[in-house]
């Protein structure tokens, strides 16, 4: 039994909430072994955000939508990197080194992105599936959605290596931010002048 994260699409939006309802029973029954479950929209305004309209974490720890894998991931979405790499154009930017590392990541956060179009509203599930086949009677057969499984630990990587690429990238625009300041600084500096010593040169010679 591998421990998955599912994407559960639907063309009708109310059809999220009804799914992230019956995954519930699915819990209860254990058909299913969840950790965290969340109805997510990719809202329609340009900037990339995704919202959470709603969430539950199995496990009994009490953790906020943002804590565990699901926050991380849209974390990651969220973030400049995302706009940066192109994710949302579909392509991407740049050829330098961390661009090149990043692009083995591409798999998950473009398929989550491709899943979850813009005005979308979708489940993201976090289970352990024994038989996959309940959910599939209920996402596929009863409600007429798709389900898109990734791998936990691929995500789980992926996200880890996005989050190290962001952080170098943010300590590299800090340094080459700082030593333009100070560039800027010394050329805009006025030259100094000893104006005492020219008044006192220019009374002497009147005298």
């Amino acid at each position: 039994m591998s421990k998955r994260v599912l994407l559960l699409t639907f063309d009708i939006e109310s059809q999220s909430y009804q799914a992230f309802s019956e995954i519930k029973k699915l819990q209860a029954t254990r058909a299913i072994k969840g950790d965290q479950m969340a109805v997510v929209t990719h809202v329609n305004d340009g900037n990339h955000k995704f919202k959470i309209e709603d969430f539950i974490d199995f496990t009994g720890s009490n953790n906020a939508s943002t804590g565990g894998m699901i926050g991380m991931l849209l974390g990651v979405l969220v973030s400049p990197l995302a706009i940066l790499l192109g994710w949302f154009a579909g392509g991407m930017i740049g050829a330098t080194k961390d661009a090149k590392e990043i692009k083995e990541a591409q798999s998950v956060f473009e398929s989550v992105i491709s899943q979850i179009g813009e005005g979308t509203t979708a489940v993201i599930l976090i289970a352990e599936e024994n038989d996959n086949r309940p959910l599939n009677q209920l996402i596929m057969n009863e409600l007429g959605g798709r389900i898109t499984r990734l791998d936990y630990q691929e995500v789980e990587e992926e996200i880890k290596r996005a989050q190290e690429v962001e952080s170098q990238a943010k300590h590299t625009a800090k340094k080459t931010w700082a030593a333009a300041q100070t560039q800027a600084n010394d050329t805009s500096a006025p030259e100094s002048t000893d104006d005492s010593d020219t008044n006192s040169t220019e009374t002497h010679e009147d005298k």
